[in-house]
C-alpha cells in the first residue's frame, strides 16, 4: 500500500512539473492523489499494478483532466502553469524577514502585556495607587502588539495567492519544518519552566514569610519562568502559520493531534514529577532529576514520533550546532568557575588562626539559643556589614579584596565574636555577573573557620536578591549545614521562631558565674515589600512581639532588666528622625562619631512602613544600642531617646560603580561590652590598619 501511494505521489508530481508552488496547488496535489487512489480502487482487481497505472494515465493524460477528476475546474488548472507570477527566493526571504520581525514584535509586546496584566491584578488587590499607570502600560503593550499583528495579517492576506518557484518553495518548506519542530520542542520546555515557577511559589509559601506582598514579590521575580515560554510559544506558532499559510501543511491534523497529546502528557508528567516536593523534598532536588528525564523523553520523541509531522526530522546545521555547543560550553564553564574557588581559596587556606580569647559556646537544641560564657571581664564584638561578595569568576578580584579586608579587621581587633548585619552576598548579575549566592557564603564561612573566630549573621536585602540561585529558605538551609555542629564557629540556629523572616536569633552572653551580662538580638529586617523599586521592608509586628517576649523572659529569670543590643540590616525610621534632628542642631540628639554621606535619593534608606520595634525598646528599657548596615556611605553614631543608633562601616568593593576606590567608608566597629552593662563603640577604618585600603 505504501509503495502504491509513493508511486501515485511521483505520478502527480510529474503532472505538476513546472507548475509554481502555492498553498492552492499543494492542496490540489493532495486532492488529486486522493482521487487517483479512489480511481485505482475502482479498477478490476485482476489488473496488475503496471496495467492499472497505464489505464489511469490514458484516461487522464493532462493536468486539467486530473484536476477535473479531483473536482477542480479544468480552466483553473491550466492557470496554475502561469510561471510569470511565481515569486523567487530573494523576494521571499526579504518578505519573510520583515514578517518575522513583526512576529517577534507581537510576541514580545504581548508577553509584556501579560506581565502588566499580572501586575494590574496585584496592584488592584494590594497597591491600588499603582493600578492606573500599570493599566496604561497594559493597554499600550497590547495595543501596539495588536497593531503589529494587523500589519502581519494584512501582508499574509496579500500573499495568500502567491506562487513560488522551486528554490523559494523548498526554502518555505524548510522554514515550516523548522518552526514545526521548534513549536513541538517549546511545549515540554514551557511545561518544565511553568512547573518550576509554580514550585518556586509553593516553596516560598511553605518555607518563607507569609506576607502576601512578599509572596507576590517572589513570584514576580520568577516571572521570567512564565514569560519565556509564552514568548517562545507565540513566536513559533505565528512563524509556523507564516510558512504553512503560503504552501499549506500536509500534516496539519497530525500536528494538532501531536500538540494536544504533548500538552496532556506534559501536564500529567510534571504533576507527577512535583509530587516529591509535596512530600517534603527540596525544590531543586525534585526538579532537576525530573528535568533530566523530561529532556531525555523529548529527545526520544524527536527521534521517533516527530518524524510523522515533518519532512526532515533531524537536521544538523553546522553553524547552529557550533553556536549551541559554544554557548553550552561557556554557560557550564561559567557555572563551574563562578565560585571563583581557584582564586579566592588559596588565600582563604593561607590565613592563620587569628589571636583571640577563648570562650565556652553552648547551643540549646530546644530553644535555638547560643550561650557564650565569657572568660574575661570585657567582651569584644566586631561589627561588619555589606561585604557584598559576588562569588563569580568576574568578581574574584573584588571578592579577594573584601576577604582580605575582613581578615585585616579580625587580626587587628582580635574580637571574641563577629556579627555581620546583612548583605554578605551580592548575587546581582549586572555587577557581579553571577546569580550565585551560595559560593559567597561558603567563601566567608571558610575564611572565618580558618581564622577560628565565632561569627553570626543577619540577612540583608541583597543576600537573596531577585533571581539569586538560592531563595532565603534555601540559603537558610545552607547556613544551617555550615553551622556550629560542623564548623564550631558559626552561631546560626538549627531551629528558629515561627515569625516573619529568617534567623531571628538570640545570643546570650554570660559571666563565669553563670549570670546573664548581655543579650544580643539578631533580627531579619526582611528585603522588599514589592510595592515599587527599592520599596524596603521592615521589622514586622510578630518579630517585635518575639523580641519583647524574650526580653521579658530574660528579665524575669534574672530578676532585673537585662542589658541588650540589637543587630539588623535596614535602619529603622528613627535613624532618619535622629539624623534630621541632628542636622537641625537639636541638643536632644547626642553625636558620637561618623558621617552620613549616602549617595541614594534619601540620606537614610529606611522603610516607608514604621516598625514598632523602637517604641517597644524604649518601653522595656533593655536595649541601649542598635547596629545596622544597608546605607553604604553612612557610618554615623547618634543617641536618640536613650538608644544608641549606629551604622556599620561597609566592606564593599562591588555593589556600586566606583565604590572600589572609595576608601573613607570601608572598615568595621569594635563593640566592647562590660559586666555592668556599659559598652564602648569604636570605628576601625580599614585605612588605619591597612594603609592602602586595598
Amino acid at each position: 500500500m505504501n509503495e502504491r501511494k509513493e508511486r501515485i505521489r511521483r505520478l502527480v508530481s510529474l503532472y505538476f512539473e513546472g507548475v509554481p508552488f502555492s498553498a492552492q496547488t499543494m492542496e490540489a496535489q493532495r486532492a488529486i492523489q486522493a482521487a487517483l487512489e479512489g480511481e485505482l480502487d475502482r479498477l478490476p482487481p485482476e489488473l496488475s499494478q503496471e496495467t492499472a497505472f497505464e489505464t489511469v494515465v490514458q484516461r487522464y493524460p493532462r493536468l486539467s483532466d486530473m484536476a477535473a477528476l479531483a473536482g477542480y475546474d479544468p480552466k483553473e488548472a491550466e492557470s496554475w502553469r502561469q510561471t510569470d507570477q511565481a515569486k523567487n527566493l530573494p523576494l521571499v526571504k526579504k518578505q519573510l524577514t520583515r514578517q518575522r520581525r513583526r512576529v517577534y514584535a507581537v510576541s514580545l509586546l504581548w508577553t509584556l502585556a501579560f506581565e502588566e496584566l499580572l501586575w494590574l491584578v496585584y496592584d488592584l488587590l494590594l497597591a491600588p495607587a499603582y493600578a492606573l499607570p500599570v493599566a496604561a502600560f497594559l493597554a499600550a503593550f497590547f495595543g501596539l502588539g495588536l497593531l503589529a499583528l494587523s500589519r502581519f495579517r494584512k501582508t499574509e492576506r496579500q500573499a495568500a495567492d502567491w506562487r513560488y518557484d522551486t528554490p523559494a518553495f523548498f526554502h518555505l518548506q524548510k522554514m515550516r519544518d523548522c518552526y514545526q519542530k521548534r513549536l513541538l520542542n517549546s511545549l515540554p520546555l514551557s511545561a518544565g519552566m511553568l512547573a518550576l515557577f509554580v514550585l518556586s511559589a509553593l516553596a516560598f509559601w511553605q518555607f518563607g514569610p507569609s506576607k502576601p506582598q512578599e509572596l507576590a514579590e517572589t513570584m514576580f521575580h520568577n516571572l521570567f519562568l512564565a514569560e519565556i515560554p509564552l514568548f517562545l510559544l507565540l513566536k513559533n506558532w505565528l512563524c509556523l502559520g507564516l510558512t504553512s499559510g503560503r504552501i499549506g501543511d500536509p500534516y496539519r491534523e497530525k500536528s494538532r493531534k501531536h500538540l494536544r497529546g504533548m500538552v496532556a502528557l506534559a501536564l500529567v508528567y510534571w504533576i507527577a514529577a512535583c509530587l516529591p516536593f509535596c512530600l517534603g523534598w527540596n525544590v531543586m532536588t525534585a526538579f532537576f532529576p525530573a528535568s533530566l528525564i523530561a529532556a531525555l523523553l523529548t529527545g526520544l520523541y524527536n527521534l521517533t514520533l516527530r518524524r510523522q509531522v515533518v519532512e526532515q526530522n533531524i537536521v544538523f546545521n553546522k553553524r547552529r550546532c557550533a553556536v549551541l555547543f559554544s554557548g553550552a560550553f561557556l554557560f557550564f564553564g561559567f557555572h563551574f568557575l563562578r565560585r571563583d574557588t581557584w582564586y579566592t581559596q588559596p588565600y582563604i587556606n593561607s590565613v592563620p588562626v587569628a589571636e583571640r580569647r577563648s570562650h565556652e559556646i553552648q547551643y540549646d537544641d530546644q530553644t535555638g539559643v547560643y550561650t557564650i560564657t565569657a572568660s574575661s571581664e570585657d567582651f569584644k564584638i566586631l561589627h561588619l556589614t555589606d561585604i557584598h561578595l559576588g562569588g563569580s569568576l568576574f568578581s574574584y578580584q573584588k571578592d579577594l579584596k573584601a576577604l582580605k579586608a575582613v581578615y585585616a579587621e579580625l587580626a587587628y581587633s582580635q574580637p571574641d565574636l563577629v556579627i555581620v548585619t546583612g548583605d554578605l552576598c551580592f548575587p546581582l548579575g549586572v555587577m557581579s555577573f553571577s546569580l550565585n549566592n551560595f559560593a559567597p557564603v561558603n567563601q566567608f564561612a571558610a575564611l572565618m573557620r580558618n581564622a577560628g573566630v565565632p561569627w553570626a549573621f543577619t540577612y540583608g536585602n541583597h543576600d537573596t536578591e531577585s533571581l539569586a540561585s538560592l531563595s532565603k529558605s534555601d540559603l537558610n538551609e545552607a547556613f544551617q549545614a555550615l553551622s556550629f555542629k560542623t564548623s564550631a564557629n558559626l552561631l546560626y540556629p538549627y531551629i528558629q521562631p515561627e515569625i516573619t523572616g529568617r534567623n531571628n536569633q538570640l545570643i546570650e552572653l554570660r559571666g563565669a558565674d553563670g549570670s546573664l551580662t548581655a543579650a544580643l538580638f539578631l533580627i531579619d529586617s526582611n528585603a522588599y515589600t514589592g510595592e515599587g523599586v527599592n520599596a524596603y521592608d521592615y521589622i514586622h509586628d510578630d518579630q517585635v512581639e518575639w523580641y519583647a517576649d524574650q526580653v521579658r523572659r530574660l528579665s524575669a529569670e534574672e530578676g532585673h532588666t537585662v542589658p541588650s543590643m540589637a543587630f539588623f540590616h535596614i535602619p529603622l525610621q528613627q535613624y532618619r528622625e535622629a539624623y534630621q534632628l541632628y542636622e537641625a542642631g537639636d541638643p536632644s540628639v547626642a553625636y558620637f562619631f561618623g558621617e552620613n554621606n549616602e549617595k541614594m535619593i534619601d540620606v537614610v534608606c529606611c522603610s516607608d512602613y514604621p516598625s514598632k520595634l523602637f517604641d517597644v525598646m524604649k518601653e522595656l528599657g533593655s536595649t541601649k544600642a542598635v547596629f545596622c548596615g544597608h546605607d553604604h556611605y553612612n557610618n554615623m553614631s547618634l543617641e536618640y531617646q536613650g538608644i544608641r543608633l549606629t551604622y556599620g562601616m561597609s566592606i564593599d568593593y562591588l555593589a556600586m560603580p566606583g565604590i572600589e576606590d572609595d576608601l573613607e567608608q570601608r572598615g568595621g566597629e569594635l563593640i566592647t561590652l562590660y559586666p555592668d552593662g556599659a559598652f564602648d563603640v569604636r570605628q576601625i577604618p580599614l585605612e588605619s590598619i591597612a594603609p592602602t585600603g586595598k
